[in-house]
């Protein structure tokens, strides 16, 4: 895999809190912070005690072994599910009174384990779909074409291309979504995800079914992403090349509990996170 350059420039420094944000982000409110965050599914806790911190630019991962509560903590940060107990701040306000909608308009986007993409929209209406929040016009506009709203539809197929060309996939625009390979169908996700012009962006396994070129591909561009957009991105991955290549803090869950948070370097070395991954070797 061709190595991509390091990003982790900015250190990580701890808040008053004790939480641990790139330095470049410490004047800026975290654009998320959880506290206490647990849930549970009938007399199963699915997810206890999670607290973390993402910096307002970081590139942030949430790693531990398959049925360790990733996805789940994801559908607690995005409303999916209501929390049992604990609190989520996205830029230091509370999400307590939002749903998915609102949460959306206030800057979260994800993308899911499962490509959710509408298969007979081209990949420009795709795209377009994710630029809702930018449409003013009313609907009368809309039924009656009413100048806005062409004016509104030009900028919008420009806007859209605009995102398509972070991945090169300009040129697909008008093909149906259903028709694109695996790979590419992944990056359109992550391209109508960031349509929403969203604070924080969410992507759980972006790497699944990629080849080593197409992930070195994805950790460049999910850099670029980050420099271009000033955004933070919290990923959930197994693919531990592309986590310790691009995150600058790790979160590593096992049982549904918080057993590391530290640097890639932190991680690697930590014997708890070996023994979750691995296992505890025999006679120990």
């Amino acid at each position: 895999m061709p190595k991509v350059p390091s990003i982790n420039e900015s250190p990580l420094v701890p808040k008053p809190s004790g939480a641990l944000i790139p330095e470049r982000d410490l004047l800026s409110t975290p654009v998320l912070e959880t506290h206490h965050l647990g849930i549970d599914f009938g007399g199963l806790t699915a997810v206890d005690d999670f607290n973390f911190t993402v910096g307002k630019t970081e590139i942030a991962g949430l790693i531990g072994p398959n049925g360790a509560g990733k996805t789940t903590v994801f559908n607690l940060l995005t409303k999916v599910y209501k929390p049992t107990r604990g609190t989520i701040l996205l830029n230091g306000e509370d999400t307590s009174g939002m749903n998915t909608v609102s949460l959306n308009k206030a800057g979260v986007a994800r993308t899911f384990q499962n490509i959710r993409l509408f298969d007979n929209l081209t990949v420009e209406d795709n795209v377009k779909l994710g630029l809702h929040n930018a449409n003013s016009y009313s609907m009368a506009t809309s039924i009656l074409r009413l100048p806005n709203f062409w004016k509104q539809e030009r900028l919008a197929h420009e806007k859209a291309l605009e995102l398509l060309s972070i991945f090169d996939m300009q040129d697909m625009a008008g093909l149906k979504a259903s028709s694109l390979p695996y790979g590419a169908q992944r990056r359109l996700e992550i391209v109508r995800a960031l349509a929403t012009n969203p604070r924080l962006l969410l992507l759980d396994e972006p790497a699944a079914g990629m080849n080593p070129s197409e992930t070195a591909e994805l950790m460049e561009n999910i850099m670029k992403i980050r420099d271009t957009f000033q955004i933070a991105v919290l990923l959930i991955e197994h693919d531990m090349n592309l986590v310790m290549g691009i995150c600058e803090g790790i979160c590593v869950l096992n049982f549904g509990r918080i057993i590391a948070k530290g640097t890639p370097e932190d991680i690697q070395a930590n014997p708890t996170v070996v023994e979750a991954y691995l296992g505890r070797k025999k006679g120990d």
